[in-house]
């Protein structure tokens, strides 16, 4: 284990501190005088009928510019614009990881997949990609406690619609993980017609649009579960490659329109290709957008609108042509030559990055007379958050020995406390198409990216200023900005120190230079 003491550039640095926000919840229990034992079983009571179901969706590679509430014109998105209205807007929303798998795992326990054995997509079916083959036993520890098995101790049904990505065998298996039901995939993809699905164990080759038949799947669980406390996690494949087919009436606003595409001037740009996948891609968020207003219409024809917590969010952002870019924070380069030009020891087609179009996420959190509605909060809230606050919500607690790396932004969201940290940190390891180790950090303001791997390819920007990343200071020979990436850089080392990051022996490497 590496000690604090071995690092003795860090001694003369200023001390910079992490907060963690540890929340939770103490009962005392003891006898009582008849009076006061009613009293307090009437408020339990009470605090039971409070406590709310959840409903958790989650898109695949969703940016957080897709969106019309985002203030994009182009994204025709009327129900999520409907429910940012209904509920709280959260645009500093954030993953620790800008791809499927680690994202994933994040959300469930609470940890950097990089703890978890996690580093990467999981690899399960697609062949051998860069130096590293099929991955058929990597998966979620099923020894972890995940959130949704806090949930199912606590009483309430849990159900998991559509994509898993967490391991394909039966030890990794969703109801080993706290969902009492699973009706979906366990891989990585499926197509976005007549998919492959798992029903009640057994393989269905369904048929219809994958959206619309993971939301019908919704729908019977909230008529089937509507007496009961349920806590349903609704993981849609879209708006993930492939985009096409989807229902013609999400692909016609995109028929006939020249879509203004960013960084258009952006050397070499594929400008007809990164049109053509834009319209693809935000046709795919329409689908979604439509089957979001299917279950939220649901959810009022119940009568379980008023007491269920609902979340939209998405695993990880997306770029379309941002700085020459599409993908996520495994990302292509998109431009008329088949390839960039190679550097950093990196495939001349890849480009591992730490955009903020790639690690931020479109979020809406909407919980009637508890959140306020049609209001927008800029804390930052990352996917290690939802665990404690899922877990806040339904008023009950985590494992002692469970750790627990995100913070519970339920005072937050429900105005009980003021504006949270805009600082966010993020970490990936890319291990398929490219190799690298980036760990990233920034206060809002400013952003540190760091690749332990590949030397030469730090970046640093000014957000405030460059709001689009485009243009790397991290050799700047201004005074103040040099003592900004200096203690951005102590701030990542004491994040790599308090998980164990694998990359810490990187970290010495380079400090020795």
């Amino acid at each position: 284990m590496y000690q604090l003491h071995k690092v003795s550039f860090l001694a003369q640095s200023k001390a910079i501190g992490l907060s963690v926000i540890l929340a939770g919840q103490v009962f005392l229990t003891g006898c009582q005088p008849d009076s006061q034992q009613a009293k307090v079983e009437a408020e339990a009571e009470a605090e039971a009928i409070s406590t709310p179901n959840i409903l958790f969706i989650y898109t695949d590679d969703q940016a957080p510019w897709a969106m019309g509430a985002a203030g994009n014109n182009q994204a025709f998105t009327p129900n999520m614009d409907k429910l940012a209205k209904q509920g709280m807007r959260l645009p500093n929303a954030y993953t620790t990881t800008p791809v499927c798998s680690p994202s994933r795992a994040g959300l469930m326990t609470s940890r950097y997949g990089y703890e978890l054995g996690i580093d990467d997509w999981i690899n399960t079916h697609y062949g051998k990609f860069g130096l590293n083959p099929l991955e058929p036993e990597l998966g979620l520890d099923p020894n972890l406690e995940t959130w949704p098995e806090v949930l199912q101790r606590a009483g309430y049904y849990t159900g998991l619609i559509g994509k898993w990505h967490l391991g394909i065998t039966d030890q990794h298996h969703p109801t080993q993980q706290g969902y009492s039901e699973f009706n979906g995939f366990r891989s990585g993809g499926t197509t976005p017609q007549n998919p492959k699905l798992e029903i009640a164990g057994q393989e269905v080759k369904e048929q219809g649009l994958t959206a619309d038949v993971l939301t019908q799947y919704a729908i019977k669980f909230l008529n089937e579960n509507k007496d009961r406390k349920f806590a349903l996690s609704l993981h849609y494949r879209a708006p993930h490659t492939r985009w096409l087919p989807v229902a013609p009436e999400d692909e016609a606003p995109y028929k006939n329109l020249d879509l203004t595409i960013p960084n258009p001037d952006y050397p070499n740009l594929d400008v007809k290709r990164v049109k053509r996948y834009m319209a693809e891609y935000l046709s795919s968020v329409r689908s979604v957008d439509r089957n979001l207003g299917l279950i939220l219409q649901q959810l009022d024809t119940l009568g379980l609108s008023d007491n269920t917590l609902v979340i939209f969010t998405s695993d990880h952002g997306y770029n379309m042509g941002h700085n020459g870019i599409w993908h996520k924070g495994n990302g292509h380069w998109i431009l008329k030559d088949k390839v960039a030009a190679k550097s950093h020891n990196l495939p001349a087609d890849q480009r591992p990055n730490m955009y903020d179009n790639s690690i931020k996420v479109p979020t809406i959190v909407r919980w009637p007379n508890k959140i306020a509605a049609n209001s927008v909060n800029l804390s930052s809230v990352s996917n290690l958050d939802w665990f404690p606050t899922l877990v806040a919500a339904a008023n009950t607690q985590a494992s002692q020995q469970t750790i627990i790396r995100g913070n519970n932004v339920l005072p937050v969201l429900t105005g009980k406390k003021a504006l949270s940290s805009s600082d966010y940190y993020a970490a990936y390891t890319t291990k398929h198409q490219s190799i690298s180790g980036m760990r990233m950090y920034s206060d809002g303001q400013y952003k540190l990216v760091k690749d332990y791997i590949n030397k030469g390819r730090d970046e640093f920007y000014d957000l405030g200023n460059d709001p689009q990343e485009s243009t790397n200071l991290i050799n700047t020979n201004n005074p103040k900005l040099q003592v900004i990436i200096n203690r951005f850089d102590d701030v990542i080392f004491e994040k790599m120190l308090a998980t164990q990051d694998p990359l810490l022996d990187q970290f010495f490497a380079e400090k020795k230079k």
